[in-house]
């Protein structure tokens, strides 16, 4: 083993930067020994420096990053500060003076990340992140080497643990949105601000990463369809469980039919029970990988948190070491197949959409002939008529697969048959 240690800088020292510096403390010499040196941290770059941080020396502490990333000593750069700015230019400026990256930046990688990988090339240096897409989950490395040889075909999967919380409790215990975020904000899975969460902001870069590496091509934030579930309602949980389905947020990354493009989307949508992913309860997050040799992979497990995340970047600091020790780097940005992303009126799927229509004879023929006008078959329908007598009835028709600009086509002119007072809800089925 050799003595002189790796030094490592660490860019943030919050619920997982403070993890990853007690790992690397309670656990030096297990890693020393699975790396072949050991660990040094270098120094702690944070906003506030009187806080006090157990097991972190003071003396290590610092409010200036960039100084701490030229030193030109530092092996290693764990980014855990988040944010576009100015963790891309401290992320940038430790590449140039020598320093591999390991970071959990999402938004930043879904964004930027073809510079960063641009970056860590031209400087032959590491750039790893599988921390930025589900905590604990070892999901990046699988899909970049495991099915390195593969192709993947679709990656459908629940990557944001607060929406699932929330959904997963509107459907065990009939609670509306708001009753539900409240229980999850109270329990600390939700932030104060939860918009990046439930308005899908989250899951979209994470989506972005995912298409990226299982589709070899580059897939930025903006080319994710975002849609997201406060929009959700017990009435929808109630005619899912009508189907067989329960309502998860979902990233659905496809490659289409032909193989000469890609789609990336997030939104909520039914899936049948019998699906692996309706299982999957409260914070947790699970990915559904479809490819041609393998067939269908699921990996499972907590998907957030300030030690499941310190796992994942543990993990890629380990990996990353080891190439320094060896003089070598691992794999980097692989975007040959350069496919274009298709836009999301283009994608298929199924709908199950809920009308408010007048309860009397003729309403189901208008509505199935907008429905034939615009190239769109119905798989099922159900009509109810209102217990309170009010003259409306519930429509429910469920599709089968449509492309989203001829659905949009249809609930167009739906909304101008007399017969229909309104759109309920339209939610898309997957899963299936």
């Amino acid at each position: 083993m050799r003595t002189r240690p790796l030094k490592v800088a660490l860019l943030g020292c919050g619920v997982v930067g403070s993890e990853v510096a007690r790992i690397m403390t309670t656990h030096a010499e297990d890693l020393a020994a699975r790396i072949g040196a050991p660990l040094e941290l270098a120094g702690v770059a944070v906003r506030r420096p009187a806080k006090v941080r157990a097991g972190i020396d003071s003396a290590l502490v610092t409010t200036d990053a960039t100084a701490l990333v030229k030193r030109g000593d530092i092996d290693v750069v764990v980014e855990v500060i988040g944010g576009i700015e100015p963790a891309r230019s401290l992320i940038t400026t430790a590449l140039e003076h020598g320093a591999s990256v390991v970071s959990a930046n999402k938004a930043l990688l879904a964004q930027d990340g073809a510079a960063l990988h641009a970056a860590a090339g031209e400087h032959g240096r590491d750039l790893y992140y599988e921390a930025a897409v589900a905590g604990a989950i070892p999901l990046i490395r699988p899909l970049r080497e495991s099915l390195a040889g593969d192709k993947v075909d679709r990656v459908l999967g629940i990557v944001n643990g607060t929406t699932n919380f929330i959904l997963d409790k509107m459907d065990s215990t009939g609670a509306g949105y708001q009753e539900a975020l409240d229980e999850a904000t109270a329990l600390g899975y939700a932030e104060a601000d939860p918009t990046a969460d439930v308005e899908g902001f989250d899951a979209a870069a994470k989506a972005a990463i995912l298409a990226g590496i299982a589709f070899h091509t580059r897939v930025r934030l903006d080319d994710v369809y975002r849609e997201g579930m406060t929009e959700v309602t017990a009435a929808d949980f109630a005619s899912a469980k009508e189907m067989g389905c329960t309502i998860k947020l979902l990233a659905i990354c496809e490659r289409a039919a032909d193989g000469e493009s890609v789609t990336a989307r997030v939104h909520p949508a039914m899936i049948p029970l019998s699906h692996p992913l309706a299982s999957v309860r409260g914070a947790y997050n699970a990915v559904f990988v479809e490819s041609e040799a393998a067939g269908q992979l699921m990996f499972y497990g907590p998907g957030a948190g300030g030690a499941p995340t310190a796992s994942a970047v543990l993990g890629d600091l380990v990996a990353v070491c080891r190439n320094r020790l060896n003089g070598t780097t691992g794999p980097g940005e692989s975007a040959y197949t350069r496919l274009p992303v298709s836009p999301m009126g283009e994608v298929v799927t199924r709908y199950h959409i809920s009308l408010d229509v007048a309860d009397k004879p003729g309403v189901l023929a208008q509505v199935a002939t907008v429905f034939a006008e615009h190239g769109v078959s119905i798989d099922t329908v159900r009509q109810q008529s209102r217990p309170d007598g009010d003259g409306e009835a519930s429509l429910v028709v469920v599709t089968h697969r449509a492309s989203d600009a001829a659905l949009t086509g249809v609930v167009e002119a739906l909304r101008s048959l007399d017969t229909v007072r309104g759109v309920a809800s339209i939610m898309r089925v997957e899963g299936e």
